[in-house]
């Protein structure tokens, strides 16, 4: 089953009345880097240095940075030293999410449904300076009501050296506004990808016996549409075959 409903704007606060931290999810789609893909199993591997700055080079970066950009989506430097701006994150989902519906079932209980969110979907974030990546990835699932677990999925930055695509799963800890001021407003240079996490098995323990049954039904909807598909592309081939022996042994 595809996604397939429509998704709106909004905001989710991580705190009750909290100003400074607020999400706004809007949906774009936007060019994948092309170029050859590496992957890179932790952030320190890059050797990236890990830099302080004060309040006057926050500054400075920040009016740098909004005189790059091209678009609407500059930061805000607060009274209190917190900036505020956008990321854009790009869906890349393989597997299917259980998400919240609207219909309740038997006893009242909500119900639930696994997709396949569509990948390369671009979510455009409003976050804080304080923001973690765990918590763009909960405002993100949260968007989406999607009723997993945060700690299935993981988020990577890509960035593009060299004619070469680099994809590193960053930190729970790490700050992504504080990325995307370093990188510039560039998609290129830096981009956010929310992905699962890379386990090298799937953890089917940490899934609810709903969510397993959801994903069986998928399942055996995609094992029956392939069916189909080939048998249906077998008659065709006999079909022709049948025209075509009818023809080599002419009018009977």
């Amino acid at each position: 089953m595809t996604w397939n409903s429509t998704m709106s704007s909004g905001y989710s606060s991580l705190e009750e009345d909290s100003e400074e931290y607020f999400f706004t999810a809007r949906t774009s789609f936007f060019k994948k880097p092309s170029g050859k893909l590496a992957d890179s199993k932790d952030v320190e591997k890059e050797g990236e240095v890990r830099k302080e700055f004060s309040s006057e080079e926050i500054k400075q970066r920040i009016e740098q940075y909004n005189s790059l950009t091209r678009d609407y989506l500059k930061m805000t430097l607060n009274p209190s030293g917190v900036y505020t701006g956008f990321i854009k994150v790009m869906m890349d989902l393989r597997r299917p999410v259980t998400v919240r519906g609207a219909q309740r079932g038997a006893g009242g209980a909500m119900m639930r449904e696994a997709f396949y969110l569509p990948r390369g979907v671009d979510n455009t974030l409003h976050i804080g300076s304080e923001n973690t990546v765990q918590q763009v990835i909960t405002a993100l699932l949260n968007k989406f009501t999607v009723a997993d677990n945060p700690a299935k999925y993981a988020l990577y930055k890509r960035c593009r050296r060299d004619e070469q695509v680099y994809v590193c799963k960053l930190a729970d800890g790490e700050k992504p506004l504080f990325l995307r001021l370093l990188a510039g407003p560039d998609l290129d240079t830096l981009s956010f990808v929310l992905r699962e996490q890379q386990t090298g098995e799937v953890m089917w323990d940490a899934f609810s016996i709903p969510e397993l049954r959801n994903f069986l039904r998928i399942l055996d909807k995609e094992e029956q549409e392939q069916k189909d598909a080939i048998i249906r592309r077998y008659e065709a081939c006999r079909q022709r075959l049948q025209e075509a022996m009818r023809e080599v042994r002419g009018p009977s």
